[in-house]
């Protein structure tokens, strides 16, 4: 698409490519949505039809990623999205979650952790209950998830 069609109409077919499953078509539609408010916002243009922030179309576009298989991509829109909003509890679960997908299972601990304070997303067996209970344990807490 080109950027003479509305915003709103090419996030709504992103979005339809979206729903469709055709996440790679998804991520690369967003993904240009995203460079072009970036660069109305650094130009000083920023055009009223934006509904959306830029954390939103970043947490869209992250989503797209993660179900691409795209998880180097899905992790670094993540940690902009947590830069950007430090207390979405679904941004901090979906970074656990694509970390866990990138078998980076001690790493996904802590988003997972704070996913659950944040949000109340319950946090998989594997990663522990709290964090009291690791340090009240005399056995060490396996966060290697399931062999």
């Amino acid at each position: 698409m080109n950027t003479t069609t509305p915003f709103s109409l090419r996030l709504s077919w992103a979005q339809g490519l979206f729903e469709r499953g055709d996440h790679v078509a998804a991520a690369t539609a967003l993904a240009e949505l995203v460079d072009e408010v970036e660069s109305s916002r650094t130009a000083g243009t920023a055009d009223d039809a934006v509904l959306h922030s830029v954390t939103d179309l970043r947490l869209m576009l992250a989503r797209a990623y993660f179900q691409s298989a795209q998880l180097g991509r899905a992790e670094a829109t993540l940690n902009e999205v947590i830069e950007q909003s430090p207390t979405d509890p679904y941004a901090h679960l979906l970074l656990g979650r694509t970390l866990q997908r990138a078998g980076r299972h001690a790493e996904a601990a802590r988003p997972l952790a704070l996913a659950e304070i944040l949000g109340d997303y319950e946090r998989p067996e594997a990663y522990g209950t709290t964090a009291t209970t690791a340090t009240t344990d005399t056995a060490p807490v396996d966060t290697a998830g399931p062999a």
